[in-house]
């Protein structure tokens, strides 16, 4: 989903095969990539972040818009990463987040008036391989203890 021809290419099958209407649009491409510093990145990690979880957004909303009537949805996933600048060595993963939450509170404005909704999820921290990497025990205890359930999120 980081190539326009790409996304062009779906949405294209799938008008063919469902119909020229959309009526839902989740966007939940994306991921972590792996824990860097700021220190430890260069410009293509950082950009290769921003097109896996940012640029998809873009890219297949605005490929998928055309086709939305009134009463559509977009929902998109952000994450608390992007509320909270993440953790450590999450700079990149949480700044293509927050800039999904500013993405989606603008296209709320811009495509409200033709009664379109668009939200973002922004769920907290799930129990992944990820976590169990590159998340510290500690941390996991610290995040879980300070949701309403006491855990962490499952799949």
């Amino acid at each position: 989903m980081t190539k326009k021809a790409e996304v062009d290419r779906l949405i294209k099958e799938t008008i063919s095969n469902y119909g020229e209407t959309i009526d839902v649009l989740v966007n939940n491409a994306g991921g972590l990539v792996t824990s860097k510093t700021l220190a430890e990145m260069d410009a293509a990690f950082f950009d290769k972040v921003i097109k896996l979880n940012l640029n998809t957004t873009f890219l297949v909303t605005q490929a998928v818009l055309p086709h939305m009537k009134s009463g559509a949805s977009i929902v998109n996933i952000a994450s608390q990463a992007g509320r909270d600048g993440g953790g450590g060595g999450f700079i990149a993963y949480a700044t293509s987040k927050g800039a999904i939450m500013a993405f989606t509170r603008g296209l709320a404005k811009e495509v409200g008036p033709r009664n379109i909704r668009v939200n973002a999820l922004c769920p907290g921290m799930f129990a992944t391989t990820f976590h169990d990497t590159f998340t510290t025990d500690e941390v996991q205890e610290k995040v879980a203890g300070i949701t309403p359930l006491r855990r962490e999120g499952s799949a």
